[in-house]
Formats: structure tokens, C-alpha cells, sequence
């Protein structure tokens, strides 16, 4: 169950029959809310907090809360913000400040003071504002009238993110080898990675892999293979070689549920026991919101598990991709992206087809894949790396496009993207930027969804657009 906590602030100073409609507002507030967030998050109305203490006790019930995701804060009058220091340096939920009003319209023919005395969000929520931001809290403000739409999806959005946020800190990641031999910008602190975002990334002998997918019976893999069959188009040469690849993903399936883990990286350089490289295998645990990175690169399998579970409960796509090759007609550039054999089937615009070729290294067999070409539409391309002292972020905003030609020799999946707001911009910001070749593209989220979680985890943020 995930929850967000909806804290009203006021003060004593207002009497009973203020509280008392300052308790009814809130509850109704809290009670429209949870109807139009309840696929998300549960929201759970707390009593108006009046005093330091009971500012204190709220945040720490929040805090340790295993339930809660994050906490959504009101100045429904003024609330003086001193009292909220204690209380907001124990929290370490994100947190939302809303401003708003229980009240849509001022009532001109009848307004008084008393009128104003309850209804002074304008004037508590700056006092509430002033001290998140002299504390350095980071935050998601959202202002607007409770009842709009506009208001409602941008509380929604700080729902998923906040939702995404929970998931990271129990994050597991396995590491089946270590970071391809030499390449930079996909290794990083595994350690500071924990302590940021919660990841436990730890490294797994590819003979733990071996054993399980040995352990595999003919039974289990004549079930996986009828699955294919159902799913895919598939030439009865190939079986099998497919069924190598079903080996795999039961084999992975026991290991990943065993260990409560929900990303992972594999490398070529570390095949010792199998005999393909993990194809079908991988590309059907992305599609069930598994992350991966391949050639050890941990921070985007992380943050493929992360973006997918922010992306939980929308339409689109969310997977591992990379920048392979370009298209340089001038003024008509693409990037065309894929990689060996790991392209997530949920990208798939038309039904996929399970191919065997060579791949060209690691001297194994040819691994069995599924090929297709790619969905159409607006998109995010994020990239996380390492910069020594600090994560980056780095979002652009591109536009997934049919292929151009058909591409008859290429035995891999494949997505094809025009650059925002250009090619040259584009590329040129991406480089300056240090962006990798891997990336988490997707079609289900938006540049204000990565903006927000970079934003709530204190991570620098680049966004080119």
C-alpha cells in the first residue's frame, strides 16, 4: 500500500470553531483527493497540526512509516513557521506543498475578516514556503485550485515520483560480471549510488546463473517455448537455439524472484558455462519491468527499474536502448538505435519475430533474439552518469519515427529518433554534457517526470530540448 500523507498546518490562535472548520475543510480536500489518486497512492488525512510537537509527531510518524511514500502539506491559515523546523528536519519522505484554497471563488457579496482569517493559504503558505527553502528542503510545489485537472495531474505526477522514489531505496541490482574491460562512462561508485538513491548493486558469479539454468527441466522449457510461440513468429529451425534462450529466462526468473532483485547486468566478456549471450531472455525481463544495462552498466539498469515503476498504471514504453549509428541526410538526421540483442518487446510496433544469427564477439553461439521494428511517438532519452563528485542526470526529448527503408539485413530490434530541437543542438548538448551511449528511452514518461525526480533526489539535472 503506498501513502501520502496530507498535513493541513494552523495555529491555536484561531479558536475551536475555526480548528473545527479547518479540520472539516481538510478532510474533504483529503477525501477528493484520495478519489482521483487511488490507483496511485492512498491519501491519509492527518489531524491539523497546531504546535511544534504535534508537527514533530506527524513528520515521525511519516518517516517511519514503511507505507508511506511522501507527505502533502496545506496552510490552511497561517501556520508560523517556526514551529515546523523540528518536525520538517525528521522527514525523510518527499514532500509536496500545495497551494491552494478550499474555496474556488471569493464569496465578494459577503467576504469579511472572519472569512479571511480562515482562508489565508495565500498568506501561510509563503510563511510554510519561506522555511522549506531556508532549510533547503527539496521540494514539488503545486498551486492551484484542488478540484482542477491541471492541479490534480501535477499532484498525480509527484504521486508516481514520489512511488518511484520508495522503489529505488529497496532497490536490488545484480551484477553477473563486472563493468566492460576499459569503458568509462558506464562504471561508477556503486557505494554513493547506495547512499543516494538506495541501490544495493552487488556482484554474482555467472556460474550462479549456470547452475540454475542447468537445473532447468524439459518440461519447463516445452511451457516457455508454447509461450513463445503464442507470442512471436518463429521458424521451427530455430527451436533449438530458443530453446537455449528459454533455459535463460526461467533460469533468471528463479534467480531475480529469489533474491528480491529487480534489475541486473550481464557483460560478453563474461559468458563462462553458457552458450549464447542472454537474448530473448533479457528482453523479456525488461518487459516485465525488470531493468537491465548491458556490458555491466549498473546505473542504467537501475534507473530502467526506477523509470519503469514510475511509469506504472500509463500508456508506453519504457526500456534499456543505446545511440548506435546515424542517418546524416542533412537536414533530415536520425539516430538509429538498438543494441546486440537486448531491446525491450514492449517497444514493438509490430508483432516480433525470433531470429538466430551470429553475433560477431564473444566467440559464443548465436543467440536467438527477437526483431522488430519500433512504436512511433514523443519520447525521453535519459542518460545517468557519474561526474566524480556528483550523479547527472541528462534528459532529451526526442520523437520516435518509422524507419525510413526497410532494413533487411539487420537481425536485431531497433527504434529510429529525430533530435529536439535538432540534430547538431541536440548531439552537441548531449557530448558537452557527457552523456553515454546507453540510455533509458521512454514513450510513457516526460522530460517534467525526470526533471521532478532529479529534483526531490538532489541530482544535478540537464534537459535538452
Amino acid at each position: 500500500m503506498n501513502r501520502l500523507y496530507f498535513i493541513t498546518g494552523s495555529q491555536d490562535l484561531y479558536g475551536k470553531e475555526t480548528l473545527d472548520q479547518v479540520a472539516e475543510d481538510s478532510k474533504n480536500i483529503a477525501l477528493y483527493l484520495n478519489q482521483c489518486l487511488s490507483d496511485t497512492a492512498e491519501i491519509v488525512w492527518q489531524p491539523t497540526v497546531r504546535n511544534s510537537e504535534e508537527i514533530v509527531d506527524v513528520c515521525q510518524k511519516a518517516t517511519v512509516d514503511k507505507d508511506c511514500i511522501g507527505v502533502i502539506t496545506w496552510m490552511h491559515t497561517f501556520s508560523p513557521a517556526k514551529m515546523w523546523i523540528k518536525g520538517l528536519q525528521l522527514l525523510t519522505k518527499p514532500l509536496l506543498h500545495l497551494h491552494t484554497q478550499y474555496n474556488e471563488k471569493l464569496p465578494y457579496d459577503t467576504i469579511d475578516m472572519d472569512f479571511m482569517n480562515l482562508n489565508q493559504s495565500a498568506h501561510g503558505d509563503r510563511e510554510f514556503g519561506f522555511i522549506l527553502s531556508r532549510l533547503g528542503i527539496k521540494h514539488e510545489v503545486v498551486a492551484g485550485y484542488y478540484k482542477h485537472k491541471s492541479t490534480i495531474s501535477e499532484i498525480q505526477r509527484f504521486a508516481q515520483v514520489a512511488k518511484a522514489m520508495a522503489f529505488s531505496k529497496n532497490l536490488k541490482a545484480a551484477m553477473f560480471g563486472n563493468n566492460m574491460r576499459e569503458v568509462a562512462v558506464t562504471d561508477g561508485d556503486r557505494v554513493e549510488s547506495q547512499i543516494k538513491y538506495g541501490w544495493e548493486v552487488n556482484y554474482y558469479g555467472i556460474g550462479e546463473l549456470v547452475a540454475l539454468t542447468d537445473a532447468v527441466t524439459e518440461a519447463e522449457v516445452a511451457k516457455k517455448l508454447h509461450e513463445y510461440k503464442l507470442l512471436y513468429n518463429m521458424s521451427e529451425k530455430d527451436t533449438e537455439s530458443v530453446k537455449v534462450q528459454a533455459r535463460y529466462e526461467i533460469a533468471l526468473d528463479k534467480f531475480l524472484d529469489n533474491n528480491g532483485i529487480v534489475a541486473f547486468t550481464d557483460t560478453f566478456q563474461d559468458l563462462y558455462g553458457l552458450k549464447q549471450l542472454p537474448g530473448i531472455a533479457v528482453q523479456r525481463q525488461m518487459a516485465r519491468g525488470i531493468g537491465f544495462g548491458a556490458e555491466g552498466d549498473y546505473k542504467t539498469a537501475c534507473l530502467t527499474s526506477v523509470m519503469h515503476k514510475m511509469a506504472e498504471g500509463r500508456k508506453g514504453a519504457t526500456g534499456f536502448m543505446e545511440d548506435y549509428t546515424y542517418d546524416l541526410t542533412e537536414g533530415q538526421e536520425l539516430v538509429l538505435a538498438a543494441h546486440m540483442l537486448e531491446v525491450s518487446p514492449e517497444f514493438a510496433a509490430t508483432k516480433p519475430q525470433i531470429e538466430v544469427h551470429p553475433l560477431g564477439i564473444g566467440g559464443k553461439e548465436p543467440p536467438a533474439r527477437l526483431v522488430f521494428e519500433g512504436v512511433k511517438g514523443d519520447a525521453v532519452a535519459v542518460c545517468m552518469t557519474d561526474m566524480g563528485d556528483r550523479f547527472r542526470l541528462i534528459c532529451a526529448e526526442i520523437e520516435l519515427v518509422s524507419q525510413t527503408k526497410p532494413m533487411p539485413k539487420l537481425p536485431v530490434a531497433r527504434l529510429m529518433w529525430k533530435l529536439k530541437p535538432d540534430f547538431k543542438s541536440g548531439v552537441k548538448a548531449w557530448l558537452e554534457a557527457g552523456g553515454g551511449h546507453h540510455t533509458v528511452v521512454s514513450t510513457a514518461l516526460t522530460s517534467e517526470d525526470i526533471a521532478m525526480f532529479a529534483k526531490l533526489t538532489d541530482t544535478e539535472f540537464i534537459l535538452i530540448r
